[in-house]
């Protein structure tokens, strides 16, 4: 029997639920094939506000580092809006990406025939997409410096600041490269070098990459028009590759291609170790709908069995997407996918069929 040693952070809103009903699939299928699931829960986001007054505490940190993994379900709510700066939730996700070195957010969006009546677009438009947004996650306007607001003339002045290296460029675009391989051979790297001097650096660095890996189709394309054409022919991409803003909003769209943000998993992770990797839903914390038992709980399912194929359980992870989807296609539905069951009753669905 193999150990798995996970940190759970819960989080706010839904996340309690849908990481409550991910790991009751993790262990059991654990027991068929044999791993420990061996799990601490923390608190990060506005819980640990609330109740440390710090969004996410230097133990919490440390006991990530010390996992095999970490499952996260969501932070952030309209109660902590008005927090400073250094005080809103989502300063812990930022702070756990980069003190775990996790540069690397891979999410996968796929449509499956059983849900594609989900997604607003024309059936003949999505039947069949699959693909990889590979998105920078510790770079870019997120974390550059400086980042203030302050008072001229009367008025107040914001200031965010956009920076890459070529470092940071040339790891991900490898990272892409490398996942490419895997399936369809084709990258295509998104920026806006037509203005950003960001963008234009991040161009460069992914042609010289590219120019070595002859194996690989790679092609550029500006944000706006991959946004036009992620909405007009989707299939046209294998994987995509771009920085950290620009990755945020077009995952995004992916998910609304599925039909669901509360559809799709993400993992974040960085290639160059064996752990830790955190791994995540990539909705938010829907406060508005939590406690009710109708939060989706698919994308933290399918978030864990990305994490299991990440961990080398391959197999087992392939058996909870087989029943994911039997689920779903025995009509076994979230709200948020047009069904009405709840959010236990689902992961029990999925349960059954393994």
């Amino acid at each position: 029997m193999s150990t798995m040693n996970l940190v759970v952070l819960p989080g706010d809103g839904i996340g309690k639920e849908v990481t409550r009903e991910a790991m009751k699939v993790l262990n059991h299928i654990g027991s068929k094939y044999g791993i420990d699931i061996r799990s601490d829960e923390y608190l990060a986001g506005g819980a640990s506000l609330d109740e440390y007054d710090v969004p996410v505490k230097d133990e919490v940190i440390d006991a990530c580092q010390q996992a095999d993994a970490v499952i996260l379900g969501a932070v952030g709510g309209p109660k902590w809006d008005q927090n400073s700066k250094d005080k809103r939730p989502e300063v812990a996700l930022l702070r756990l990406r980069k003190e775990l070195g996790l540069f690397t957010n891979l999410r996968p969006v796929k449509v499956y025939d059983a849900l594609i009546e989900a997604s607003t677009l024309k059936l003949e438009v999505i039947r069949g997409v699959d693909l990889l947004v590979v998105r920078e996650l510790t770079g870019g306007i997120y974390f550059g410096q400086p980042r203030l607001t302050e008072s001229i003339d009367g008025e107040e002045r914001a200031v965010d600041t956009m920076e890459y290296r070529t470092s940071e460029i040339e790891r991900i675009t490898r990272v892409a490269i490398d996942a490419a391989r895997k399936r369809r051979k084709k990258v295509t790297s998104v920026d806006k070098a037509n203005i950003l001097a960001t963008s234009q650096l991040w161009r460069k660095t992914v042609s010289g990459i590219a120019a070595k890996n002859a194996d690989v189709e790679v092609e550029n394309m500006l944000v706006d028009n991959c946004a036009m054409q992620l909405v007009r022919n989707p299939r046209q991409f294998d994987v995509l590759v771009t920085e950290n803003m620009f990755g945020d909003i077009l995952s995004d769209l992916g998910g609304a291609i599925m039909g669901s943000l509360g559809l799709g998993g993400s993992g974040n992770i960085n290639p160059d170790k064996e752990f830790p990797s955190m791994f995540e839903p990539i909705h938010g914390s829907a406060p508005d709908i939590a406690g009710k038992n109708i939060a989706n709980p698919l994308g933290t399912v399918w978030s864990a069995a990305l994490m299991l194929d990440h961990l080398g359980e391959a197999e087992a992870a392939q058996k909870i997407m087989a029943a994911m989807d039997k689920a779903c296609t025995d009509g076994i539905l979230p709200l948020d996918l047009g069904g009405n069951f709840g959010t236990t009753e689902i992961t029990e669905a999925i349960i059954e069929r393994l």
